[in-house]
Order: structure tokens, then sequence, then C-alpha cells
């Protein structure tokens, strides 16, 4: 079994605003392997806090080299949303949070075992900081 565990965070400045997400990848012995760091424009928070999960696991995606069966993941995040929504507590009513849900759907599909779990924000200043950089970088 392969391991991984994502911290994954989106932000809007403005909500919606210039918007960005950041994730850091890590190894079952907690060493980064990938991160990832992308401007999305002008998008809403719960928008990018999706967008970043999206981003991670596809870079899983191409970490597992056709083990995905065999892939073990943890999805951290601060969003309670994306948490409660992709673990059936919430449902997705915004159409635009259900194109995002779904394309999180197809991507999680594979995997052998994923979670997602909600991590205060100080537990993400990983992912934070990759999805400010991102933003930063939009302006």
């Amino acid at each position: 079994m392969i391991h991984f565990t994502i911290h994954a965070d989106g932000g809007s400045r403005g909500n919606p605003g210039p918007a960005g997400a950041g994730a850091m990848i890590r190894d079952k012995f907690g060493s980064s392997v990938a991160s990832v760091s992308e401007y999305l424009g002008v998008r809403t928070n719960n928008y990018a806090e999706y967008e970043a999960v999206i981003l991670a696991l596809a870079k899983v995606h191409e970490l597992a080299k056709g083990q995905i069966a065999d892939t073990v993941v943890m999805v951290k995040l601060d969003s309670e949303l994306v948490v409660k929504q992709m673990n059936g507590i919430y449902k997705v009513k915004h159409p635009d949070m259900q194109r995002q849900h779904t394309r999180l759907k197809d991507l999680v599909a594979p995997f052998g075992l994923i979670s997602f779990a909600h991590v205060p924000r100080e537990q993400n200043s990983d992912a934070d900081a990759l999805a400010n950089e991102a933003m930063d970088r939009g302006k």
C-alpha cells in the first residue's frame, strides 16, 4: 500500500475575488513529496477549497503511477464545508459547488481508501501559505 497525506487550502480575497489553491502532499513518513499552488482567477473561497483538493489528488494520481487502487490517502483541510460534503453529511446545493463536488468525486473513486478530515487552520499552515502565494502571483 502507498500512503499519502494531503493538506489542502483554498482562499479568495473578496469572496468572490482573486483566488488561489494550495496543497502539500506528504508520504507515510511525513516527508514532502509534492506541492501545488495555483492562481484560479476570480472565484469564491469554497470553489478554491475544492480546487485545492482536486489539484492535489490529480498530483497523487501521477505519483501513484498505476497503483491507485493500492493507495491510501488522508485529506486534511480547514474547510468544514468540503469535509462535510465529501463525507455525505451536507448536501451540495450550489451549482458551482455541485460541479466541483462531481470533479472531486471522480478523482476519489479509484483510490483504495480515502478519507477527509477537518483540521484547525493552525495545522494547515503549509497549504495556506501555498494558496496565498498563488493569490499573490495573480495580482
